[in-house]
């Protein structure tokens, strides 16, 4: 067979359910690293290959092992919002709240990219709703949620008895007199240093359905260019207006954030479908 290893992570990354089931069967270690050390099940999670990642889970691959970079399959999947992966991963007995190396959990990551349908499957499987970010910021997950403008990762957090409720209102308040791109391009330059040129792009993306904050949501995405050259980037939602109304409104009587008005309009269509 060659190299085992190296053939299941081709057909990993290709997504060839049959080429993994057959490397597998000839045996092929479902715990296989690539050559820096990266699990074939963190590859296929953070590629959202569901199947993929459950042929691997079935035979033997281990939820939690870490790739050789301190990366979880879990944190992989959640990062890029890969919701049918996470699933996978919670049912055979992934850790909700597992850390990886450098401090970020699959909560974290989800919150940052606002993967509203994610942090739901999370929350669900025990996820700690107050788990603080990762350093330097180490804000309460609300406090991020709402740095985010993410209407529905606020709700599942007030949902599932979130904290840190004066802090959030605060940061919501400020964010509510600012102008998101002018905030991202603040950022940018904050970690970058000042004389850099900027583009911008504005689109919509799914919010996760109704229930988990609309159908739509909007993105600013500013990216900073180095010798005309895209070097960093950062987005984030356009929901900053209702994720105040949300935090002055207080929680229901049941903790929950109230309802979202059905009536009420998704955010308007500015751009081209979301970077995956």
């Amino acid at each position: 067979m060659g190299n085992p290893a190296a053939a299941l992570h081709a057909a990993v990354h290709a997504g060839d359910e049959r080429a993994v089931a057959r490397l597998l069967r000839a045996g092929a270690s479902p715990e296989a690293t690539d050559d820096e050390g990266v699990t074939a099940l963190y590859t296929a999670a953070a590629d959202g290959r569901s199947a993929v990642v459950r042929l691997l889970l079935a035979s033997g691959a281990a939820p939690d092992r870490l790739s050789g970079d301190g990366e979880s399959p879990l944190c992989g999947a959640a990062c890029w919002g890969r919701t049918d992966a996470v699933r996978e991963l919670l049912a055979a007995g992934a850790a909700p709240d597992l850390a990886e190396e450098f401090g970020h959990t699959a909560s974290t990551w989800a919150v940052r990219g606002g993967h509203t349908a994610v942090l739901a499957e999370l929350l669900a499987a025990g996820a700690d709703p107050d788990r603080p970010m990762p350093p330097p910021g180490g804000e309460p997950l609300l406090v991020a949620a709402v740095r985010r403008g993410s209407p529905g990762c606020v709700r599942l957090l007030f949902a599932h008895g979130a904290a840190a409720r004066p802090e959030a209102l605060a940061e919501a308040r400020r964010l509510s007199a600012r102008d998101v791109e002018a905030e991202l391009r603040g950022a940018l330059e904050r970690a970058h240093g000042p004389g850099h040129s900027f583009t911008t792009r504005r689109f919509t993306r799914d919010g996760g359905g109704r229930g988990l904050g609309g159908d739509a949501v909007g993105v600013v995405e500013v990216t900073l260019l180095r010798d005309g050259r895209p070097a960093a980037s950062d987005d984030r939602e356009t929901g900053q207006a209702e994720v105040l109304a949300l935090l002055e409104a207080g929680p229901g009587p049941s903790g929950a954030a109230p309802a979202a008005d059905p009536s009420a309009p998704s955010a308007p269509r500015t751009g081209g479908p979301a970077a995956p």
